[in-house]
C-alpha cells in the first residue's frame, strides 16, 4: 500500500502538466499501471484470478 500522503498529493493538480502520473485506484502503486483498467499489475492479477474482471481469464496452453 502506498502512503496516504502520496495518494493525496497525486490528486492535486501539478505545477506543470508533464509532472502528472497515474496510480492504482485500489492500492496506490505508481508502477506497473494498466491504463485500460486503471489498476496496477499486482491488483490486476489478483482480480483476474478471482474472476472479477469481465473478459479476462488466465491463459493456459
Amino acid at each position: 500500500m502506498a502512503k496516504t500522503c502520496l495518494r493525496v498529493k497525486q490528486l492535486r493538480p501539478p505545477k506543470y502538466r508533464v509532472r502528472r502520473y497515474n496510480r492504482c485506484s485500489l492500492c496506490g502503486r505508481p508502477r506497473g499501471y494498466y491504463r485500460k483498467f486503471k489498476i496496477c499489475r499486482c491488483c490486476f492479477r489478483m482480480l483476474a484470478h478471482r474472476g472479477e474482471i469481465p473478459g479476462v481469464r488466465k491463459a493456459s496452453w
